[in-house]
């Protein structure tokens, strides 16, 4: 084998960054210096930043006369804020509870210059929360009556508004597909047109920043307010906005650049969300019959070397995984018969890549098709769970989704790799408490692992009642002090919920109460442990002695939980009021329950709920 170079790798990352510039030529050209801001005026900003920052107004309305005097003392300087680093954290601030006329301040000082806005490391972040803003106000233009404009003044509605931002951005559409910071808003633009719902942007799998855009966003605490995490009703010319920049994509791209595309880091996730979007306008889904074949197409040399790319690349298959997702059935079939049928115990071994779309096809195929992949899978089931448990997650969906295929087989294979019933915990062979921060003295968050451990052992519990009977008996051999500190732990918390269910044995029962017992108080008071005293409500179904003893002891310490936010919503939980004041409407509460379960399924579902 030939020596290692560096030389290949390091004129390959600059031919790449040339093309990169390159594409990006007409915008860095035109983007213009637009000044900065003197020591006094930038001293003012920042405090004022710091100021909404800590937010600590007396009300409500003492905040907006702040944020007006920051709007007024901005005028004539919004372009020097929202290119400066530190500045334009105050803008976003700032459009985050910006009013219909401030909105169109910053317009009046944006209109112009949105490409090279969008096109900034600083601005782009204060024009992808200005979208969402301006999004919000469409909607609400449509459902009620706008702000009455000042005499001087003619009105603009916010549509008219982003319909003159678009108007401006569409011609270097094919630059901004390929833009390090512009694709992100532009992502924006079309989740807005689309009338999608618009993500968090702090949130680990958000669409709308990169990923240390959402760890910045988190250090600066700039939180999200109301306007995200939810879709807009938004007017017909959005929808012929949409179909419009569809059309052009379409125009400027043949297949073998969408398909390049398709494969390009920063480009991917437009064409995914183009391709995502354009069945709203375009029944053909010209996009996709062109990165792809038709359904009527017989199998590709040219297609099956692309796919197979997007099967091996970590680009490649994030976009095929998600727009497999979305896709027609008989587009999706036409894939997976022609490409992948024959080999898909081998792209489930691909866990960085291949796997992702195994997955989405769990999902997303018919019944038969679903069933082939679990005979496919399941045999070798084991060896996909070696570095992640997410392939046995959606097996057990897929599984339950076909009522139960190979179900056996699937928690006979799961107990032979957790090696259970040989005297093994299943808490440490899943959950690797030994390891974990359970118990640590330094308040430590609780690790994503440790969240996707705890989420696929909630799963396996869910899935079959052997693993609820491990998990119960795993609870009942557990030292005190260990069940406490996994009561209180953020995650591992969940999991003993979760096993605390009427459907255990009635002495497993007991025994787990009896270790809960001395702890019942503190948890109570607790931020986690509090959920689990709730669940006990439920847990002591029939046992009534067991259920009084709970009530005994939080009503012996009533003053402790009445002095906790936590320890009050248990109090109301168990309504202690009746047991301390009418305690025979306490038992008959607890009598109701006891009639409500015995009676048959079908007068449950028929039966009129009181007001």
């Amino acid at each position: 084998m030939g020596k290692p170079r560096g030389r290949r790798d390091k004129r390959k990352e600059k031919l790449e960054e040339d093309i990169e510039e390159t594409q990006a030529t007409n915008i860095k050209e035109a983007t213009p210096f637009f000044g900065l801001l003197d020591s006094t005026e930038l001293e003012y900003f920042k405090q004022a930043e710091s100021t909404l920052n800590i937010n600590a107004f007396s009300s409500s309305e003492e905040r907006e006369y702040f944020v007006a005097g920051v709007y007024e003392e901005s005028k004539g300087k919004e372009l020097k804020l929202v290119t400066n680093q530190i500045c334009s954290k105050l803008v976003e601030r700032l459009v985050l509870v910006a009013t219909e006329r401030q909105m169109k301040q910053l317009f009046s000082a944006f209109n112009g210059h949105f490409v090279q806005l969008c096109c900034q490391k600083y601005s782009s972040h204060v024009m992808e929360t200005y979208l969402v803003r301006m999004a919000m106000y469409v909607e609400k233009q449509m459902t009620s009556e706008p702000e009455e404009p000042d005499a001087d003044e003619e009105y603009v509605s916010m549509e008219n508004m982003l319909l003159f931002l678009l108007a401006e951005i569409k011609p270097q559409l094919d630059n901004l597909i390929v833009h390090r910071y512009a694709s992100h808003v532009l992502r924006v633009i079309l989740l807005i047109l689309g009338g999608k719902q618009l993500p968090s942007t702090v949130e680990s799998n958000s669409v709308l920043r990169s990923k240390k855009s959402k760890i910045a966003r988190k250090m600066i605490d700039i939180k999200d307010n109301e306007d995200y995490k939810r879709s807009y009703m938004t007017p017909s010319s959005f929808k012929d906005e949409l179909a419009d920049i569809l059309r052009l994509v379409n125009e400027q791209h043949d297949t073998k650049s969408l398909r390049e595309l398709a494969i390009d880091k920063i480009g991917s996730p437009v064409i995914q969300l183009l391709i995502q979007l354009e069945g709203i306008v375009d029944k053909d889904r010209t996009l996709w019959c062109k990165t792809f074949n038709v359904v009527s197409h017989e199998k590709d040399s040219k297609e099956e070397a692309f796919v197979e790319y997007l099967l091996s690349d970590a680009v490649g298959s994030h976009f095929l995984e998600t727009v497999i997702s979305t896709q027609r059935h008989k587009n999706v079939e036409r894939l997976f018969q022609f490409y992948m049928k024959d080999r898909v115990l081998k792209l489930a071994k691909r866990e960085t890549t291949g796997a992702y779309v195994i997955r989405a096809l769990l999902k997303k195929l018919k019944p038969a098709d679903q069933k082939f992949l679990l005979d496919e899978l399941v045999p070798h089931l084991n060896e996909l769970i070696v570095n992640g448990f997410d392939f046995g997650q959606s097996i057990m969906d897929t599984s339950q989704e076909r009522g139960d295929h190979l179900k056996p087989e699937i928690v006979e294979k799961f107990i032979q790799f957790f090696r259970l019933g040989e005297d093994s915990d299943i808490f440490e062979s899943v959950l690797r408490l030994s390891t974990s921060t359970l118990g640590n003295t330094r308040d430590d968050w609780p690790t994503a692992d440790e969240r996707r451990r705890a989420l696929f052992l909630e799963k396996l519990v869910s899935y079959d009642s052997k693993f609820l009977q491990e998990c119960v008996d795993a609870l009942i051999a557990m030292e005190p002090d260990k069940l406490k500190a996994m009561c209180k732990h953020g995650v591992f918390s969940h999991v003993v919920e979760k096993c605390l269910s009427k459907d255990v044995d009635t002495i497993r029962r007991k025994k787990i109460l009896n270790k809960l017992t001395d702890i019942i108080a503190e948890l109570a008071c607790h931020a986690t442990g509090s959920h689990i005293v709730d669940c006990l409500w439920g847990f002591t179904f029939g046992l009534n002695m067991y259920k009084d003893r709970v009530a005994k002891i939080l009503f012996d310490n009533r003053e402790i939980l009445k002095n906790s936010g936590y320890g009050r919503q248990v109090w109301k939980n168990w309504h202690m009021e009746q047991y301390s004041r009418r305690y025979a409407d306490w038992k008959r509460i607890i009598k109701d329950e006891l009639v409500r379960d015995q009676e048959p399924e079908e007068e449950k579902k028929h039966k009129p709920k009181s007001r």
